[in-house]
């Protein structure tokens, strides 16, 4: 059975549309208007090994936060519904991902519980390209409360905000395949309560 979910999602300051095959190959076309955004997401599909499609229009005269948040609204939205009632998925997993002098962990758990638990302190505020680094945990948040996920993101050690910013996404992206990988001794859902 095909895990797919497709989002669209319009409100006075962004248009998405947003579609998620978990599981792919890794193919990404992304457009969300914020460069450095697109190379996130283009990152997060290669390493989750997910196939994904993201068109965005938003309020980019005013600056990124409504469509950085909104596409991590859609996008958590469409792994929800890719995953159905998550019957046979390992449901937890973790990953660290180095880049250069960065190090960065990310534990998640397909709980339907949502939490975000962020330790990623970048010293200063900065721009990448047209990107705020500060959005970097709405987005997260976005996606882990819209996706039901449990996640835990920690630096480890690093200093360029680049650096840092693309391990936690390539972190994320590692962990959640993991976790959402159907594994064949699962029967039903990966609980006691026999619920998710």
């Amino acid at each position: 059975m095909a895990r797919i979910g497709t989002v669209e999602r319009k409100t006075r300051e962004t248009d998405l549309r947003v579609r998620v095959d978990l599981d792919g190959t890794g193919e990404a076309t992304v457009r969300t208007g914020i460069g450095f955004l697109d190379h996130m997401l283009e990152a997060l599909a290669r390493h989750a090994l997910l196939d994904l499609t993201v068109e965005a229009a938003g309020d980019l005269h005013v600056d990124g936060h409504h469509t950085v948040e909104d596409t991590g609204i859609a996008l958590g939205q469409a792994v929800a519904a890719a995953l159905g009632d998550r019957a046979g998925i390992r449901r937890y997993a973790d990953a660290l991902v180095p880049l250069d002098e960065a190090l960065v962990r990310a534990v998640v758990d397909v709980s339907g519980r949502p939490y975000l638990s962020y330790h990623i302190d970048i010293a200063k505020w900065q721009m990448l390209g047209d990107y705020d680094v500060f959005l970097t945990p709405e987005f997260f948040r976005a996606v882990a409360l819209n996706a039901g996920l449990t996640v835990h993101l920690d630096l480890i050690r690093g200093d360029n905000p680049h650096h840092i910013v693309e391990a936690a996404f390539k972190a994320f992206a590692r962990a959640l395949d993991a976790a959402t990988m159907v594994d064949p001794r699962v029967r039903g859902v990966p609980s006691t309560k026999g619920v998710l």
